[in-house]
């Protein structure tokens, strides 16, 4: 899954969303902190490609994205919306293609802004960027071309406070950034890095009012943080090779950005720092047992904004859940298989 792929609902119950062969599947708390529901198939019996997209608006609903087969060879992007985690997610409607047709161009990226209106980026067959925007009275905008060129796969979409939508991709030495300059309005093309990630790293994050920050694994295999404007900043050794997952939390009375990343180890490694203050410095302590090749790892914030881990491994459906103990600092307690 790209994005959250763990959230927080509207109600305050937490859901997941899991690839499965050819289909997403939704877990969620039957109550908050309590157990939790069977996996259901998101969208019907259609199949789907793999590599669904998720992305959450400040209304608490989720919007996904993926393709699907066609039946002639090519694919056609499809989005759903999931409302309620107690609920059933819409079906899957088709979207579209932002070549008009053919088969997958890239993995789609969805992020929604503050009017509840999900944007789906795309890389396009001519290696840039596209967009398809919801409407704020439903419906959808035309695809629009963002330009860019030899982007990577792995797209980084984010909403930032101020309620605008955001973009990061990466080419082979460099990471592009898109952003909205007005609410409605396409996102334009903004400052660049001229700095390689190494592919499949990005992730961005709201940090303060007006900014957001992209988190990337830098040549030298370190994370850093930059914020459009100032330089980067290495920030810790990536633990393993994958994205980090980042979300902000109060500790102590403190803004703090939590990180988490599946290890080299193959356990799930932490890390804690003041928000935007990347300098002050961070390490990680492992935790929990060792995952699968394939696990990913996620953080968000339950009910009562306490910071809560998932570690979900889609080879063998297990899930895996720890949340924070009510102690000072990031003490975790035991993982649990839900």
């Amino acid at each position: 899954m790209i994005g959250d792929w763990f959230l927080r609902g509207r109600d305050g119950r937490l859901t997941v969303y899991l690839p499965s062969d050819d289909a997403v599947l939704c877990r969620a708390e039957l109550a908050q902190g309590g157990p939790w529901g069977a996996p259901r198939r998101v969208g019907g019996d259609r199949g789907l490609h793999p590599g669904a997209a998720v992305g959450q608006g400040a209304d608490g609903y989720a919007h996904l994205a993926a393709w699907r087969p066609t039946g002639d060879g090519g694919s056609v992007l499809v989005h759903s919306t999931h409302f309620r985690p107690r609920l059933a997610p819409l079906d899957w409607t088709p979207v579209g293609h932002p070549d008009r047709r053919g088969d997958r161009t890239g993995t789609p990226a969805v992020a929604v802004d503050d009017r509840g209106r999900a944007h789906v980026f795309v890389r396009n067959g001519g290696g840039g960027v596209s967009l398809l925007a919801q409407k704020e009275k439903g419906g959808w905008e035309p695809w629009r071309d963002l330009g860019g060129a030899d982007v990577g796969d792995r797209l980084a979409a984010v909403t930032g406070e101020s309620g605008l939508v955001e973009l990061y991709a990466a080419t082979p030495d460099r990471i592009l950034h898109w952003r909205q300059e007005r609410p409605g309005t396409p996102p334009a093309r903004a400052e660049d890095l001229d700095v390689p990630a190494r592919p499949g790293t990005l992730r961005a994050l709201a940090t303060s009012a007006g900014r957001t920050t992209v988190f990337f694994t830098g040549e030298h295999g370190e994370v850093c943080a930059w914020r459009p404007g100032d330089d980067p900043v290495p920030l810790v050794a990536a633990a393993g090779p994958g994205p980090v997952s980042a979300v902000r939390c109060d500790i102590e009375g403190h803004d703090c950005t939590v990180l988490a990343q599946r290890s080299a180890s193959g356990r799930t490694a932490f890390a804690a720092y003041p928000t935007e203050q990347e300098r002050a410095g961070a390490w990680w302590t492992e935790s929990g047992p060792r995952l699968p090749p394939d696990a990913e790892v996620a953080v968000a914030l339950d009910e009562r904004g306490e910071v809560v881990a998932a570690a979900l491994a889609p080879s063998t459906g297990t899930l895996l859940l720890t949340r924070r103990k009510d102690e000072p600092g990031l003490a975790l307690r035991a993982w649990q298989e839900v």
